[in-house]
């Protein structure tokens, strides 16, 4: 059976196996073969048993332990090197505390101005998705921007 037909409800995703070398597969997994990036995915994404995976790729279970053994020291390698899932982790770390000064600022500023309270509510939306918030925008009141 070829990788494309596998059968399953993939909607959900799957609890991972091991975050980190999920991480890593997602940071390096493009400099791994295609054979080794596809079993990897099989595994960390598809979160499919050796066995499974033994099947649909017709080798061994010991050929995809070995694979993945493999791979992982690969992986485990690259990050070594180039230390990407580092930097993106203490990233995220920075921008979790970041986030967490502006909503606690933005409730600061409710608590004390509570007549912008619908605009505080408004940017406060827009932060917690990400969402770009023009200068024009910030400094109109909430009845102008309504209208647009």
């Amino acid at each position: 059976m070829p990788f494309a037909t596998l059968k399953g409800n993939f909607s959900q995703a799957p609890m991972a196996k091991d975050l980190k070398y999920l991480q890593l597969w997602d940071l390096y997994g493009g400099l791994l073969t295609e054979n080794r990036r596809e079993i990897c995915e099989m595994y960390y994404v598809l979160d499919l048993s050796l066995s499974e995976i033994a099947e649909e790729k017709g080798v061994s279970k010991q050929n995809v332990s070995e694979i993945l053994k493999k791979s992982r020291e690969l992986l485990d390698g690259f990050e070594e090197k180039l230390h990407l899932n580092e930097q993106n982790q203490a990233y995220s770390r920075e921008v979790s505390f970041m986030m967490t000064g502006v909503i606690r600022a933005l409730e600061a500023f409710k608590a004390k101005h509570p007549e912008f309270s619908a605009e505080m509510d408004e940017i406060e939306k827009k932060v917690a998705v990400g969402e770009e918030i023009g200068p024009d925008e910030a400094a109109a009141p909430a009845e102008d921007r309504k209208e647009k």
